[in-house]
């Protein structure tokens, strides 16, 4: 069965017909284009399809696309602003957080949804917001640093 979804994607208002079976992640990348969200186990484990939901971090690969109907979502996509990285991108960035690169998005997604609803937060509870994404290259040194960094960057006026 279709639906009517409408919802604010990225910060524009955006109004699609979606099946009912349709994940969020899939939509996102095979409806809106949107390929920054990354598909990694299918199963909710790894968080490389991490999106935020009104602000709150979600695994879009567990999300159905019509359960967002009327609410706001904001994907990597939608961090850069007139060609500018955000703190969290800069953090990533300057501090050396990502090494291949997939899980990135998603590390940064939870790491915006962290500092948009704490923007002091202690290395324990940066450990807390990332614990649901997970990294196969690095040792989660860079990325916390990145974070920890990123939180800095905020307190100077950047936006997460």
């Amino acid at each position: 069965m279709m639906r009517i979804l409408q919802l604010n994607l990225n910060s524009r208002a955006r109004t699609d017909a979606v099946a009912d079976n349709v994940l969020l992640l899939d939509y996102l990348r095979e409806i809106v284009g949107l390929t920054g969200t990354k598909t990694g186990c299918d199963g909710g484990e790894c968080g490389a399809c991490t999106v935020l939901i009104d602000d709150i971090p979600r695994l879009s690969c567990l999300t159905l696309a019509a359960s967002v109907s009327g609410r706001r979502v904001d994907t990597i996509e939608s961090l850069a602003a007139d060609g500018r990285l955000s703190a969290v991108q800069r953090g990533f960035h300057e501090k050396l957080g990502s090494q291949c690169g997939y899980c990135t998005p998603g590390f940064i997604m939870a790491s915006v949804g962290l500092l948009r609803r704490n923007p002091h937060p202690s290395e324990d509870e940066i450990c807390t917001a990332l614990g649901s994404n997970i990294c196969r290259c690095t040792g989660y040194v860079k990325i916390i640093e990145a974070v920890k960094y990123a939180a800095q960057l905020c307190a100077d006026g950047l936006t997460p």
